[in-house]
């Protein structure tokens, strides 16, 4: 990393990229480039406080981070979900059958893992502070201004930065987004999640358990020992009334609503309420900038999609800056950028658009509606080659999935 003073007496850096936004996938990213020789920096003001929700990360991305040699740090905080049990709460007249899915079918220890996000940000961001080529930068980016050969941000620490790429990792209101000029498509949901931590008496060996209900899924996620945690989406009234309540009524209205299938809960740390929409960004790179996770796509909390789908971001766009620097290519240039473009597009688009279709089947009353989702549910169940399938594919897409998430290498 190159620092240097510059007349008027303020701090000015250079590296060949910067990462701005320091969640999950943005240290990710930072390591992912450091380690494969890019001067990184890590742009991002200090972290929050700690963060109570959980991340179930399926084993594509489980396979990306043993790639990138994290794994063994991450692994011991997290808890195997080895089956996914589906259960059609909504008391409607067409329903599906409960259907369980078996990691094992896969000849796979586990779907995923669940991991809280304090955990899963600690270990990552000592894994940046060992990391010689990956400068943290606590500060936010002011401004951004692009030019031919590269980027200069001005940064709230009164410096600057000078870069060739920029990638965006900083959310749902990503200013690297709006200072590319990437426009948005937002929606919302008639939704709100209510999201926290238990303790329960029953083990809940490594099964997660979506309730589907007239309001949206209902989900128990197993986390290490006798814990779990819990996405409960409800229209925005009741979530509100189910936040306001004292610890035991809550803890009793959740064992009810899943029919103490873990026995007596209790509520563990805080609470988080979380309205629902939907973003895509309608480019996920534009003038030296790229776009990763929540900057590029927002969605419902269904089928532990959200990160999942950031990580591959990372994966693929790691992929196609190593092979353009191997080419001898400006790795800002606009044809590397289209290569990510056309590696993301498909995976982004589809994703969004089956999880989007998943929610409006929960909360629309239509008969035809209630039959096909029925109807899909019940062939899942039954009809192996279409289990196994789609097993797959709720992993990772075999069409998106980059070397990293295959155990290659980069080069």
């Amino acid at each position: 990393m190159t620092q240097r003073k510059p007349a008027s007496g303020t701090p000015s850096r250079e590296a060949d990229i910067a990462v701005v936004g320091a969640g999950p996938s943005g240290m990710t990213m930072a390591l992912l480039l450091a380690r494969h020789g890019f001067r990184t920096a890590l742009v991002a003001p200090a972290l929050p406080a700690a963060d109570d929700r959980t991340t179930a990360l399926l084993e594509s991305s489980a396979e990306m981070l043993r790639s990138l040699k994290l794994w063994d740090r991450i692994a011991p905080h997290t808890a195997p979900l080895e089956h996914m049990r589906i259960i059609d709460a909504t008391g409607r007249l067409i329903r599906a059958p409960e259907v369980v899915f078996d990691a094992s079918e896969l000849k796979l220890p586990a779907f995923g893992y669940n991991i809280r996000n304090a955990e899963l940000n600690a270990e990552l961001a000592e894994a940046c502070k060992a990391e010689p080529l990956l400068e943290r930068i606590d500060a936010r980016v002011d401004g951004l201004e692009t030019g031919e050969s590269g980027v200069s941000l001005s940064l709230s620490d009164g410096g600057t930065l000078d870069v060739r790429l920029v990638v965006g990792a900083d959310g749902r209101r990503s200013a690297v987004r709006e200072a590319a000029g990437i426009e948005v498509r937002e929606w919302r949901y008639p939704q709100c999640a209510l999201v926290l931590n238990l303790e329960h008496d029953a083990p809940h060996h490594d099964h997660s358990s979506e309730f589907h209900t007239p309001t949206g899924p209902f989900t128990l996620v197993p986390l290490k020992g006798r814990r779990s945690s819990l996405v409960w989406v409800q229209e925005p009234g009741e979530a509100e009334r189910l936040h306001a309540l004292d610890d035991e009524t809550l803890a009793l209205e959740i064992e009810r609503r899943a029919s103490s299938i873990l026995g007596r809960m209790r509520i563990v740390g805080t609470r988080q309420l979380y309205p629902l929409g939907g973003l895509s960004a309608k480019s996920v790179a534009a003038n030296r900038c790229a776009l990763i996770g929540e900057a590029a796509h927002v969605f419902p909390p269904i089928g532990a999609q959200g990160l999942n789908l950031g990580f591959r971001d990372v994966a693929t766009l790691g992929e196609v800056l190593v092979a353009a620097r191997r080419r001898g290519e400006d790795i800002g240039a606009a044809s590397v950028l289209a290569a990510y473009e056309r590696a993301r597009r498909p995976d982004i688009a589809s994703r969004t658009t089956a999880v989007d279709l998943l929610n409006r089947s929960l909360l629309s009353d239509l008969l035809p509606v209630q039959l096909l989702r029925g109807l899909g549910l019940y062939l899942a169940g039954r009809v192996p080659p279409l289990r196994r399938f789609l097993m797959r594919e709720g992993i990772a897409p075999a069409m998106a999935r980059p070397r990293l998430m295959r155990g290659l290498t980069l080069g």
